[in-house]
């Protein structure tokens, strides 16, 4: 009887779909456990061999090894080794490859495959490595997947699905597109934070009572220069111009701000203040899961990228896909993109897929 549950046990996990980790920590890690809580076999390595092992003993790995017969890669190594893991899983014959890193354009380019996604999850934690990794780590995250004209669809709808179920909230951009937004919101201001808490930290040598006056706004807008820092350096050489780009911006305006200070111009002050007080108090907080739904059908030509525009566009126009797939027809040639998406966005997406040139048609989901 024993014997044969052994058994059972291992024929489910042969079964099982297969998924493996370069690079175990937060993210990595993270990645691992969710996949694990929901039924996947997880294999993993990472540069540290202890950071593999201490993966494996949180319960983010099924076994320490490479990733071979994946039926996904995920590569969570920092931005810099990216493109040769995943070009090497590719190699070792994994179905499916994708990475977590925060550039995309270098990587994507340097990889060149039709099995290969870009991708970014734009989540973190206050703790470092595998010890912070948590499963719900990426619910309600936005997590930025970028391929191009040359991904394969089916590849893109796989890696999509994988990312969806683990909670997060995915949206499809071009990978320069994705640099170039990334670098405002994200690049700039870890090194905004970075700078600032670096001058108080100068400064206070001097005045010794200045940091014992960072209240709350000085510290909320300095808490991201607590991440990791090893990161960093990568990011900025393969984000370098994106990145000069921002910053210039953000001189100039920090510039026309002393300006403003130095005039005593009181109502250019006001109505820089109220912009930024209503831009941020529109800011998106998670994802509404509890909508109406509707189901999009998009004749296309069954080729590659076409899945890349549509999902590109609905970025574009701000419709969260819920579901995607692509039926491919018995004949080939043509295919239909079918998405699911929020009922009240339908007609704005239909209207845009029309002016592309596209002929879609839709029903409510009961």
């Amino acid at each position: 009887m024993m014997a044969a549950k052994r058994a059972a046990k291992r024929a489910a996990k042969r079964a099982a779909k297969r998924a493996a980790i370069v690079g175990t920590g937060l993210i990595g890690g993270s990645i691992g456990l969710a996949l694990r809580e929901r039924g996947w076999l997880v294999v993993g390595t990472d540069q540290d061999e202890a950071v593999a092992a201490e993966a494996l003993r949180r319960g983010a790995l099924d076994a320490v090894g490479p990733p071979v017969g994946a039926d996904i890669v995920f590569v969570a190594t920092p931005v810099g080794a990216a493109a040769f893991e995943a070009r090497k899983a590719l190699a070792a014959g994994a179905r499916l490859v994708t990475d977590v890193g925060s550039v995309k354009a270098p990587i994507v380019d340097a990889v060149a495959d039709r099995r290969f996604v870009g991708g970014h999850p734009m989540a973190g934690s206050e703790q470092e490595g595998v010890n912070g990794a948590r499963a719900d780590l990426f619910h309600n995250a936005v997590w930025v997947l970028t391929p191009t004209d040359e991904t394969d669809d089916d590849s893109l709808v796989q890696i999509r699905s994988v990312v969806a179920s683990l909670g997060a909230d995915v949206v499809s951009l071009a990978p320069e597109r994705h640099d170039a937004l990334v670098a405002m919101v994200s690049h700039v201001p870890h090194l905004t934070a970075a700078t600032l808490m670096t001058l108080a930290d100068e400064r206070s040598e001097e005045h010794r009572a200045m940091l014992r006056l960072a209240a709350g706004g000085f510290r909320d807008m300095t808490r991201i220069a607590s991440g990791h820092p090893g990161i960093w350096p990568d990011i900025c050489q393969e984000n370098a111009e994106a990145i000069c780009s921002v910053l210039d911006l953000f001189i100039d305006a920090l510039g026309d701000v002393r300006v403003m200070v130095a005039d005593g111009d009181r109502g250019a002050l006001l109505e820089l203040l109220e912009q930024a007080r209503n831009a941020r108090a529109h800011l998106p907080y998670g994802l509404d899961r509890e909508v109406s739904l509707a189901e999009v059908r998009v004749p296309v030509f069954d080729r590659p990228g076409e899945l890349a525009r549509i999902t590109s566009l609905t970025t574009d126009i701000g419709v969260n896909i819920y579901d995607l797939e692509i039926a491919h027809s018995v004949e080939g040639g043509q295919g239909v993109a079918i998405l699911v998406v929020d009922d009240e966005a339908m007609g704005s997406l239909l209207e845009a897929l029309g002016k592309q040139g596209y002929a879609p048609s839709s029903r409510p989901l009961s």
